[in-house]
């Protein structure tokens, strides 16, 4: 899901959380506890959640609002509550980022091809040239020169782009690379290689310690946090093949410690969070208007 991949940041020291925007949080709770049809968090409930996080309640409505208004949230009444849960549409969005986000980001296996991709689109629809290039970042692709990208693995781009109305424009290829082309400098032109060491370097100095943001109040937070952060480096890493990256990358340490610390805290989250999530009945879908918290 592209919208839920926001920028983040190291803010503060190594114990300090990353600097998280609250649709991140929105949607990492949502991935995490949201995900069965049917289960939904009330208003108040998502407030308390995002408090754990420092966000106030101010920002939490104005975030539901403009997730509600684009459809990745909706509303729904049981009683004088009104209940917050993923759409239908977005729920498959979240499984699909959470298996994107947890899969291994180092290229072990690489079968030395990769995925071509060209476009070319009138300046009249510069819109969806943004959205195309967007989603292709999202799928791991960099670009080569303009209007012309490429991704380290066989890529579903049939898949990836039909809700764009942009297939007539793109040509695809599976491709090796020949001389005089070499590899390692396709990589360092095509990709920020520096940048993804630096992010997966900055996590490693907050995360990979004994007692990782010793000043969160619970798991939970915690949680929130590691998946936003780790959701971030995912998204930014196309999982390059490791033979032509430096010997100490470091997205291998961080993977073991990302993992080590998911599992962690994966079980007192899911109590905090049990208290606040309900499983609705035959919810009945309202408006802005008619919220209460």
């Amino acid at each position: 899901m592209t919208s839920s991949a926001l920028p983040i940041g190291p803010v503060g020291g190594a114990n300090d959380p990353p600097q998280v925007r609250p649709q991140t949080h929105v949607l990492m709770f949502c991935g995490e506890h949201l995900i069965r049809p049917g289960t939904a968090i009330a208003t108040a409930g998502l407030i308390d959640v995002l408090g754990r996080v420092g966000v106030g309640e101010h920002a939490v409505r104005a975030t539901v609002a403009r997730m509600t208004a684009r459809g990745v949230l909706e509303r729904s009444r049981r009683g004088r509550s009104v209940y917050l849960s993923p759409t239908p549409s977005s729920r498959a969005a979240l499984a699909e980022g959470g298996v994107r986000a947890w899969q291994s980001p180092v290229n072990r296996t690489w079968d030395g091809r990769w995925t071509l991709l060209g476009f070319s689109l009138p300046e009249s629809r510069r819109a969806d040239r943004h959205l195309l290039r967007s989603r292709l970042q999202w799928a791991g692709f960099g670009m080569l020169q303009s209007g012309l990208w490429v991704a380290p693995r066989a890529v579903d781009v049939e898949r990836l782009l039909q809700e764009l109305d942009v297939l007539g424009h793109v040509k695809v290829f599976r491709a090796h690379v020949d001389a005089p082309t070499r590899v390692a400098e396709l990589v360092e032109d095509a990709w920020d290689v520096t940048g993804i060491a630096r992010g997966y370097e900055d996590f490693l100095a907050r995360w990979d310690r004994d007692d990782p943001l010793p000043t969160a109040p619970d798991d939970l937070a915690r949680q929130l946090w590691l998946h936003g952060e780790w959701s971030l480096l995912a998204r930014r890493d196309p999982g390059l093949p490791v033979e032509y990256l430096p010997a100490d990358w470091p997205a291998v340490r961080a993977e073991h410690v990302a993992l080590r610390l998911r599992a962690r805290y994966e079980p007192a989250a899911d109590a905090l969070a049990a208290e606040l999530v309900e499983v609705l009945d035959v919810p009945q879908v309202v408006d802005d208007r008619q919220e209460r918290a």
